[in-house]
């Protein structure tokens, strides 16, 4: 249990009523969650306001309030503390609760549109084949030691980042590697998190229904690059056009990883095939399982950092070749008669067209290349018909299907998707709104030697239908499908 004035420590406070000698054995932002000796956290959201649900955590035995304005009723022996920015309160407050775990854990952060998941995955995976105990928060999970959490968000809230952080610490955990996105920043999710460095993959076009225009997206980014210290590191993908702006402001290290540019890591693709890569990184070939451009610079941003972070070159190198990747990303396997699937989250205009095209530079030609994707409802609309001109432009047959429709209809969704596809592709296309029917109609329709991507949902388990997810797994359905599994 922790004094509530230890607790307030950096935090902007306009007014406190009560006393802060009061001590807090739980902190939430969640009514539901309260019970005694809790601090409760009044977030306003954008659909949510946390203030209304101020009587109900009172009820549920609350001992101290956290927020922004004043509740009409106070409730006597309960603390009250008014803060500037309750979003920005609740990182201060998570951090100082559990001590501050990310000034006493090297905290590598990853972001960038494309390539987080695998980067911070491949790093957690080096790092722990090292004999350097490791963790990762990622879109898929927390890891650490032999625990793993499934997670909802790509960068979870503060409370679950610094609980997190902390249990790592007490498990002899030396680093962890976090996925750091830009609803997570804008949010104030890592506010109050101390990098050790942060890793920047790209930027393209994604998640502009939040922030509305592609500057601000950038901005938000570039503002954890404000945000570190002269001890710390950044590294940049230099092939990236917003990759300088990203660091111009930054009082960290820089370092910088290209193909195509002069920088201080350098990679070249030697060979591309459809079983993998041969690349030349640091005058010393390795041959990778994974394949793509795209998996290039994710390769060489983890090798990077690996590098910066004190690794070996030689055996880092060794154990890049050995790794196959990371679950629902290029995942791959082969049918009896010898079809290609490929199961990838590419769900933006972006990464759909690195997939597409770097599946186009290896492949024949004399086969077809199937593409089955849909688009996420209640999301960006904006992308939409990029994804369907980009599925269309770089594919031989393109099945439209649902993917997370959430609260809109599918075939509303995969109208505006047609809308971007031109005269000449659309022959191409079909609609099979169903998922599972348009992967079945692949099967049947795909000869010996094809290929089939089947995109947009990755490692997801779940399809979500009108406020419910319902159990839904791409790679166990086209296994169960194409090889009868």
């Amino acid at each position: 249990m922790k004094k509530v004035k230890d607790i307030l420590y950096k935090v902007s406070v306009q007014t406190i009523i009560g006393s802060t000698e009061v001590r807090v054995k739980h902190i939430t932002f969640d009514s539901r969650n309260v019970s005694g000796n809790s601090l409760f956290i009044a977030i306003p959201g954008t659909n949510i306001d946390g203030h209304t649900f101020i009587d109900d955590a009172i009820k549920n035995g609350a001992g101290v309030i956290i927020c922004q304005r004043l509740p009409s009723n106070l409730v006597e022996g309960k603390v009250y503390v008014i803060v500037e920015d309750s979003k920005i309160a609740l990182g201060l407050i998570a951090s100082n609760f559990y001590d501050n775990p990310s000034e006493k854990i090297d905290l590598i952060g990853v972001t960038g549109t494309n390539g987080k998941t695998t980067i911070s995955t491949l790093l957690y995976k080096v790092f722990n084949s090292q004999d350097i105990s490791s963790g990762l928060i990622s879109t898929v999970e927390i890891k650490f030691n032999k625990r793993s959490i499934l997670t909802n968000l790509t960068t979870p809230d503060p409370l679950t980042v610094n609980s997190s952080l902390d249990e790592m610490l007490k498990s002899g955990i030396k680093k962890c590697f976090m996925e750091v996105s830009s609803h997570g920043i804008d949010q104030k999710r890592v506010y109050g998190l101390r990098f050790k460095g942060i890793l920047f993959t790209n930027l393209t076009h994604d998640h502009l229904d939040y922030h509305k225009t592609f500057k601000n997206y950038r901005d938000v980014k570039k503002q954890v690059f404000d945000s570190l210290s002269k001890d710390s590191f950044a590294l940049i993908n230099l092939d990236d056009r917003n990759a300088e702006f990203m660091i111009q402001n930054s009082s960290a290290k820089k370092y910088t990883y290209a193909l195509n540019r002069i920088a201080d890591f350098k990679a070249k693709i030697l060979e591309n095939q459809m079983r993998g890569m041969l690349l030349k990184i640091k005058e010393n070939e390795i041959w990778t399982q994974m394949l793509g451009e795209f998996n290039a610079y994710n390769l060489l941003a983890v090798f990077s950092a690996s590098i910066i972070l004190g690794l070996d070159e030689l055996s880092t190198l060794k154990k890049l070749s050995q790794i196959q990747g990371v679950p629902g990303r290029f995942q791959t396997f082969y049918t009896q008669n010898n079809i290609l699937i490929i199961i990838d989250y590419a769900h933006t205009p972006d990464a759909l067209k690195n997939i597409l095209s770097s599946i186009n530079k290896i492949r024949t030609k004399t086969e077809s290349l199937f593409t089955i994707i849909g688009c996420g409802g209640d999301r960006d609309k904006k992308k939409r018909p990029k994804i369907g001109e980009v599925a269309a432009k770089f594919s031989s047959k393109v099945i439209f299907t649902s993917d997370n429709p959430r609260n809109e209809d599918p075939e509303s969704i995969i109208d505006e998707m047609i809308t971007g596809v031109s005269p000449v592709d659309f022959k191409k296309t079909r609609i099979i709104i169903k998922r599972e029917e348009a992967i079945s109609a692949a099967y049947k329709e795909a000869m010996p030697g094809d290929i089939v991507l089947i995109a947009g949902k990755g490692h997801e388990k779940y399809q979500e239908i009108k406020g419910k997810k319902y159990p839904f797994n791409d790679l166990e359905y086209a296994k169960k499908i194409f090889i009868k599994t």
